[in-house]
């Protein structure tokens, strides 16, 4: 009898499916991967990130649908875990790219302790999604070919060699996360760090969102504009020399006089 009903939940465990992370992307419901679209639409249990997740991207699905915005991480892994266990596809929808910022090391760690696989499936990062809005390419040959992700230190420490100050020493293309309502400390940190007065900065609020919206400047004034504006947070700061709207150095790669074997 005992080993009947172990073949039984082997056999029960062998089409039992993986938990998936999901990056839903930065807003725009057509932002997210195609994988991603048909995972989500194959879902039987969805726990999804609150509003940072467009929720028009749960219209028309079947899942039974869970916003973790009010839920701990017990609460979120116990669901998880549950319809695992009873042979349901089950996707965390997390938003952006789930590898920054995304908190799911502990989530993993978690499934890990108690055997349960897990996969990733990536999104389109907020970053991305602002740098589009800009029009701005991140990196400009013979000005900047580094892009920072960070953030500013606040209620979660920075590490002192990763603070604003250290990194801006770089003068590289910064993505600041989870910042701008700090924007007088960001701009102190990164005029400390070295960058002039004069650098170009942007903050992308809601990027690819419907009420999206874009203030522009320098370091020198994007402080009080950004206090005028109202945008508290769910934005993204871009700073860096690749914001110059002056800039005309061309790359290489099409150049008439270049050849290149990945053009």
């Amino acid at each position: 009898m005992e080993r009947t009903q172990s073949l039984s939940e082997a056999q029960a465990g062998a089409t039992r499916h993986p938990v998936v992370f999901l990056g839903a992307g930065p807003g725009d419901p057509e932002l997210i991967t195609l994988k991603g679209r048909r995972l989500l639409d194959a879902a039987d249990v969805v726990v999804y990130a609150g509003s940072l997740v467009n929720i028009a991207l749960l219209d028309g699905i079947k899942a039974v649908c869970y916003d973790s915005a009010a839920m701990d991480l017990e609460a979120i892994m116990q669901t998880l875990a549950k319809g695992h266990r009873e042979g349901l596809r089950v996707v965390r929808l997390h938003t952006g790219d789930p590898a920054i910022y995304g908190a799911i090391r502990e989530q993993m760690q978690w499934l890990d302790a108690v055997a349960i696989p897990y996969e990733v499936v990536p999104g389109v990062s907020s970053a991305f999604a602002a740098s589009a809005a800009l029009k701005k390419e991140l990196t400009v040959p013979e000005v900047t070919q580094t892009v920072i992700f960070t953030r500013q230190a606040g209620r979660t420490p920075v590490p002192e060699p990763e603070s604003l100050r250290n990194l801006a020493r770089v003068q590289a293309t910064m993505c600041i996360f989870l910042s701008v309502s700090m924007m007088a400390r960001v701009v102190e940190d990164l005029l400390a760090g070295g960058y002039p007065a004069h650098t170009p900065i942007a903050v992308v609020e809601r990027a690819s969102w419907p009420d999206q919206q874009i203030v522009r400047g320098v370091l020198a004034d994007i402080a009080a504009k950004i206090e005028a504006s109202q945008i508290k947070k769910t934005a993204m700061i871009v700073v860096g020399p690749a914001l110059a709207e002056d800039s005309r150095i061309a790359s290489k790669l099409y150049d008439a006089a270049f050849t290149h074997e990945y053009r």
